[in-house]
């Protein structure tokens, strides 16, 4: 019997866009589109109707942003004891301040809505698989945005940071440039799995979800740089 297929909803308001998107899904043998939305209360109301897999949310829209639906919809996921749907904000480059926003809020992560098609497709699957994922470039544009003399800094690092071993603040460091646990392995003449073990011990002492979080957890906190 082969595996159930990953139910995709989107919420954008723009017509064209979400037509591209309804093919491009279809087009997929393991994804099948579960409907979609052009604002976002309309949004909610879907997701909470259908409960698809993936969420792709779009952050500004009229009647309800994004990150409201967001929030109403993981707030329902609570309520009724069951797993949320996985939601991955559609943004620009000069949206990253309403992406974190979105990501605090409890999104699986964010994709530039010019991304290419493959990069979509495989961002659906990795968040589906329990996964965040970031868009390429966005960790740049993040540093862009809360770099030096974009936003006030903290005069220190937050008191978990501090609880972090010399070890796990390099790789902090690492992930937070988004660099994959490959990648830092490499770098570091670790194994992978290793990497992973600290990885999410880092994740536990910061109380944060996944690599997303801690990506924006870095550059808000003024930690690379």
């Amino acid at each position: 019997m082969s595996e159930a297929r990953i139910r995709v909803a989107l919420v954008d308001d723009q017509a064209l866009f979400r037509a591209g998107i309804r093919m491009l899904v279809g087009s997929q043998p393991d994804l099948e589109f579960a409907g979609e939305a052009g604002d976002g209360l309309a949004g909610a109301d879907l997701i909470e109707r259908s409960w698809p897999d993936v969420v792709l949310m779009d952050i500004r829209m009229p009647v309800m942003d994004g990150i409201a639906a967001t929030e109403r919809v993981l707030g329902t996921a609570a309520e009724r004891g069951v797993r949320a749907p996985r939601i991955i904000v559609l943004t620009t480059f000069d949206l990253d301040e309403a992406a974190a926003r979105a990501i605090r809020g409890g999104a699986s992560g964010f994709v530039l809505k010019d991304a290419e098609p493959e990069f979509l497709l495989a961002a659906i699957r990795t968040v589906h698989a329990g996964n965040a994922v970031i868009a390429p470039g966005a960790t740049r544009e993040l540093f862009e945005h809360f770099g030096p003399g974009r936003v006030e800094r903290p005069a220190s690092a937050p008191v978990a940071y501090g609880a972090l071993t010399a070890r796990e603040r390099d790789i902090f460091l690492l992930a937070a440039r988004g660099m994959s646990n490959a990648e830092i392995a490499a770098g570091e003449y670790l194994s992978e799995a290793t990497v992973k073990t600290h990885i999410s011990r880092i994740l536990s002492k910061l109380t944060l979800r996944d690599r997303v979080q801690l990506v924006v957890y870095a550059f808000e906190h003024g930690l690379v740089g």
